[in-house]
């Protein structure tokens, strides 16, 4: 097995975006020469931000790596608690339907029940309907319903 002594290319490059050939051949397919060509045809001048970025060079990847290693050198492990004493038990399947399954122990949504909300709705118009018969007035609210 050879390796090559030569230094990688930069990760950005590697990994990030398309080959070089594959933006030729996508340039090749819309017919433009690069990507400066392009945006000119697709953005106006007047829109276009011309002044370079400030932004430092990039490290390369050796050196990325060395500082993610020696900030997470910085981690110290503890003891985790989490869990012990609870192995190989069996939980009666009562307990595990409605404790532990049951999404009203852990979640504060209601399910929505289309019957009852239509079966509300209805008696609410049922009530405005017979205090405006009772009344003799054009319309009437629920506001005195009391369920």
């Amino acid at each position: 097995m050879t390796h090559s002594t030569s230094p990688l290319p930069e990760f950005a490059a590697r990994h990030l975006g398309p080959r070089d050939e594959d933006v030729a051949a996508m340039l090749d397919v819309i017919g433009q020469p690069d990507l400066e060509a392009l945006v000119a045809a697709t953005l106006p001048a007047r829109l276009r931000d011309t002044h370079r970025l400030a932004i430092e060079p990039s490290d390369s990847e050796q050196a990325m790596l060395a500082e993610l290693r020696s900030i997470a050198a910085q981690n110290v492990v503890k003891t985790s608690l989490i869990g012990l004493g609870y192995h190989q038990t069996v939980i009666p399947p009562v307990i595990q339907c409605n404790i532990l399954e049951n999404p009203a122990w852990y979640t504060a949504y209601t399910p929505y029940q289309p019957e009852i909300s239509q079966g509300r709705l209805e008696a609410l118009l049922n009530f405005q309907t017979m205090v405006a018969d009772l009344t003799g007035l054009d319309i009437a609210n629920a506001s005195l319903l009391d369920e």
